[in-house]
Formats: structure tokens, C-alpha cells, sequence
């Protein structure tokens, strides 16, 4: 089980963020963190995932009940089991990812909110966290891969902070469909969508940015996003269960086909943004929050996973620790260091103070009075 240390108390295996770790994140867009999560917590979320796809979780057979005894359909649930008449192998073979299992699942939760995986994004974008989404991707042999995109083409914040946390479940390499990135694209911008593509967020106030379709599409003559992921070394991830890559909502990165005829490459991926940033994705009525009705903020429906924000924001519904759940005073603990930093005056000026327009600040006295207090 993951451990429930208190938030903001040291839990002992916490994980310390390198300088090279930091820099290499900076400059390439993505870090992989190996041995990050304990090989126990993987097998108990391979053990749930499997469980899931064969529609054995005590969530799904509730549901399942629900809408039988209503006299609604049983092949389709909330919680995505598959139809009871498919065999084993079929079941398996049904789904390749399921979204949101979070706002559902109490592990789905909890692996979201992983302390050592909350360590990494708390220096890398922290240290205020918002925990946007949650998706599950199944991946069984044969199945197709996903085209080159950028994460913040589909979850816009404002300002950009979108990061990515992809735990594998199964060893993945080039045989099974591991992920590519475009090493260095961090730093390209959001490319915007065509206005016949639909759905999709992007950069429109760069002179000379072009809009892009096909982005995902897994054939690259058709999708745009590959001319640029062309001018960057495109790197393979291989990782082992337990390894957790971390990437930016800019930077390129795609998967392909699971060549293999006999091997899953199931990950758990998650989505944070600084949660000073403001976002109008991810909203969910049945949460019972409420979009601001001015400005379609959605941050009330994501939790805030570590540090402060003045924006609004949501609890875990089934009680993981973090600091949503702390004292208000407890969390604003955590940003008043920046205050403190800033200068050793109680203002936080350095030794300045309210401009006066009646007092002649250049003469010799006011000099003295800067020195002594600091301002110089």
C-alpha cells in the first residue's frame, strides 16, 4: 500500500530531485525517474488493473447489479467492464484506455497522489499542485499506437504549467509500443489547430506559427505535429515497471503499434498544472461544483495535491492525503517562505516604502535614511 504520510511531513522514502535530474528536464521536456514507485504498489495496481479489465472489481459488480435490477443494460458500466459473454481473452482485449477512473476508484486516487511522484512535480513545477486527470491505458498486444501530440493541446492552463506522469505497470520497450519523445521540443510552441479540426488549443498570436491538423493521427503523412518532431533526435523511453517519465505539455511525444503477440504495455497516466494556473478543462457537473459563471474556471472540479492556491479547488473524494485536506492555516504556511526570502523587512520591499510625491527624495537625508534601513 502507499504510504499516507501527513502531507508536509517528511515521508521517509522521500524522493530528492537531482540538479542533472532538474536541468535534463529543463532542456529535453522529459525525465525518466526509474524505481520510482516500489515494486509491491505496482503489483498491487497490475493485480487492480487486471481485475478491472476482466470486470472482477467490487465497483463494477455493484454497478452492474444496479442497472440489472433497473432492467438496464449489464455489458457497459461506469466503471468500463467489459460484456460478460466475451471469454477471458476477449475481456482483456476490449479496452485500450479508460479516463478519469479518479473521481471513481479509491487506488485510481491514490496512485494520483503519490507522495514520491508528488516529490519530482513539486520541484519540477511546484511548489502548489493541481491534479488535473487520470487515464489508463491498457494496451494489448496488437493494438494501435498514438501520433505525434502535445499534452497541452488538450488540457490548456493559463499560465502553461501542464506536466505529465506516466507510471509503467509492464516493462515497455520498442516490441510492445513504449513511448517516443521529440528530445527538446519542450521549448516548441503549442501548435493551434486547423478551425475544421475541432477540438484543440495552440499559440494563434505568433507571426508566423502554422496551424496544424491530424494531430495523434498515427499515419504521419497526415499529421502536421511530425515536421516538427523531424527536427529533433526522436527518442524511444523503454522502461521497467515502476519507472515514471515526467514530460511537459509541450513537448512531442507519440507511441506505436504493440508489435507483440503476447505482451500488454499498461501504464498509469496522470495530469498536474501549478495550481496557481487557471484552467477551464476538466469540468464535471456531477461533482457538484460549479463553473464561475464569468470566466468558465474549472479548477474547483481538480484537487489540490500539494502548497497553496488562491484559485479554488476540489478535495479527493475518498480521502487520500494531501494538501487539500489540510488546515488552511497549515497551507499557507507553505508560501510564506517566498515572503520571507524576499528581504528580512516585514514588508517584503527590501527597504522601500509607498512612493511620496511631496517629500524630495533625492536630498541627503533620504540617502541616510535608505542606508540605514536597507534600501541600499
Amino acid at each position: 500500500m502507499v504510504a499516507t504520510a501527513a502531507i508536509n511531513d517528511v515521508h521517509l522514502d522521500r524522493y530528492q530531485v537531482s540538479i542533472a535530474q532538474y536541468i535534463n528536464f529543463r532542456r529535453d521536456g522529459f525525465l525518466i525517474v526509474r524505481n520510482l514507485v516500489s515494486k509491491d504498489e505496482i503489483a498491487e495496481l497490475r493485480q487492480h488493473t487486471e481485475d478491472l479489465m476482466q470486470g472482477r472489481l467490487p465497483e463494477q459488480q455493484a454497478a452492474a447489479k444496479q442497472l440489472e435490477s433497473s432492467g438496464g443494460s449489464v455489458t457497459v458500466n461506469d466503471f468500463g467492464a467489459p460484456p460478460e459473454h466475451l471469454s477471458p481473452e476477449e475481456k482483456a482485449n476490449f479496452f485500450l484506455r479508460i479516463h478519469m477512473l479518479h473521481r471513481k476508484l479509491e487506488l485510481h486516487e491514490r496512485f494520483m497522489l503519490h507522495p514520491r511522484v508528488l516529490d519530482v512535480l513539486e520541484v519540477i513545477i511546484g511548489p502548489d499542485l493541481l491534479a488535473l486527470q487520470t487515464m489508463l491505458f491498457l494496451k494489448p498486444a496488437q493494438s494501435a499506437g498514438q501520433g505525434w501530440h502535445q499534452d497541452s493541446f488538450y488540457i490548456p492552463t493559463m499560465p502553461d504549467s501542464l506536466c505529465g506522469a506516466w507510471i509503467a505497470i509492464d516493462d515497455c520497450d520498442e516490441q510492445n509500443g513504449a513511448m517516443w519523445f521529440a528530445k527538446g521540443s519542450g521549448h516548441e510552441p503549442v501548435y493551434p489547430p486547423c478551425p475544421e479540426a475541432g477540438y484543440g488549443f495552440g499559440e494563434k498570436l505568433l507571426s508566423d506559427v502554422r496551424y496544424v491538423n491530424g494531430v495523434s493521427n498515427t499515419d504521419d503523412s497526415k499529421n502536421a505535429l511530425s515536421r516538427v518532431a523531424d527536427k529533433y533526435d526522436q527518442v524511444l523511453a523503454t522502461m521497467k515497471a515502476g519507472d515514471v517519465a515526467f514530460f511537459n505539455g509541450h513537448v512531442l511525444h507519440r507511441s506505436k503499434q504493440n508489435w507483440s503477440t503476447d505482451r500488454f504495455r499498461r501504464s498509469f497516466v496522470s495530469h498536474y498544472c501549478n495550481a496557481r494556473s487557471f484552467t477551464q478543462w476538466g469540468y464535471d457537473g456531477a461533482m457538484k461544483v460549479e463553473r464561475d459563471p464569468v470566466t468558465g474556471m474549472a479548477n474547483g472540479c481538480h484537487i489540490l495535491a500539494r502548497g497553496d492556491s488562491h484559485l479554488p479547488y476540489a478535495k479527493p473524494l475518498f480521502g487520500t492525503p494531501c494538501a487539500a485536506l489540510e488546515p488552511a492555516e497549515d497551507r499557507r504556511k507553505q508560501s510564506e517562505f517566498a515572503a520571507r526570502t524576499i528581504a528580512s523587512m516585514n514588508n517584503g520591499l527590501m527597504g522601500c516604502a509607498i512612493a511620496d510625491p511631496t517629500v524630495a527624495h533625492d536630498d541627503h537625508d533620504d540617502d541616510e535614511d535608505a542606508k540605514k534601513s536597507g534600501g541600499y
